[in-house]
């Protein structure tokens, strides 16, 4: 058994869909760029369109360089990253609650 027939199942990318993931990062990344110093926005339509562009170019990340879709061989991966950034989501909102809290239980007194 060689060492390449290991890898055979595994979606690895083309050279053309790692162009077009590299091509749509430096796209993002420069449109993120010319909202912050274009400075023609208001502070919360530039922050929305930031987060959307983020949003975005981890998406493109996770399809283009990490090849995560919604095939079979893939299910495995996709629910470790679904439990991720679950737990990531429970730990920064949970944090945010209690410190929150914490201010406003403090300036109270």
């Amino acid at each position: 058994m060689s060492a390449h027939s290991i890898h055979e199942e595994e979606s690895h990318g083309s050279v053309g869909s790692y162009l077009v993931g590299f091509v749509l990062a430096v796209v993002l990344t420069a449109a993120s760029f010319w909202l912050v110093l274009h400075g023609g926005f208001a502070r919360e339509t530039a922050l929305i369109g930031l987060g959307v562009l983020a949003v975005v170019q981890i998406v493109v990340h996770l399809v283009f360089f990490l090849h995560m879709n919604a095939s079979s061989s893939q299910r495995w991966n996709v629910t470790a990253f679904s439990y991720t950034v679950l737990t990531v989501l429970i730990l920064v909102i949970g944090t945010l609650w209690v410190m929150h809290n914490v201010t406003m239980n403090m300036m109270s007194r």
